[in-house]
């Protein structure tokens, strides 16, 4: 495979897999500079072997073994921190983490197809207010709507999202 190609398919990889390689991270470490650090190193790690990636497919899976030992590592680094935890429990906590991937993998693309079923202002709210890191009243000044108001709505299309995955996963199941 020629560099562009692969270059390109690292990134597409990478790119899919990230929010699950985010919260696999942030299972034990919370302050987000932190993640952004490790998820830093991570990428780096990752580029440097992904040509030892035997299957494509598994790459979330493989992402993650390398974010194991980059967590271990800052943890170590930052070991005179109080707030760190038992590199044990560390461990612990990444290998259930790490067996519960597929399914974490699985539940955000049904949620990314109930997103796409929302109508686009909807979907571009719910953006603005979990991903940009705005404030509820800096979007509802933004909307010339009430912060109360922006609440229920947003109450409401997280019922609407919940209710669709759950129907999803019923008819995966073959319940419904």
């Amino acid at each position: 495979m020629n560099d562009s190609l692969s270059h390109e398919n690292f990134i597409r990889l990478l790119l899919r897999h990230q929010a699950g390689i985010r919260a696999f991270i942030g299972a034990v470490v919370y302050r987000t500079e932190d993640i952004d650090e490790i998820m830093q190193c991570v990428s780096l790690v990752a580029w440097r072997k992904f040509d030892s990636l035997v299957d494509p497919e598994g790459f979330g899976r493989w992402a993650c073994v390398i974010a194991r030992h980059e967590v271990l590592k800052f943890q170590r680094s930052k070991a005179r921190d109080r707030f760190v935890l038992d590199e044990g429990l560390v461990e612990r906590i990444l290998s259930e983490g790490e067996e519960e991937l597929p399914a974490r993998e699985h539940r955000l693309s049904l949620l990314d197809r109930c997103l796409n079923k929302l109508p686009e202002s909807r979907r571009e709210l719910l953006l603005q207010v979990y991903t940009l890191g705005c404030t509820m009243r800096v979007v509802a000044e933004r909307l010339g709507r009430s912060e109360d108001g922006l609440y229920q709505l947003l109450r409401r299309l997280r019922l609407e999202l919940k209710d669709c995955m759950e129907l999803g996963l019923a008819r995966e199941r073959g319940t419904t």
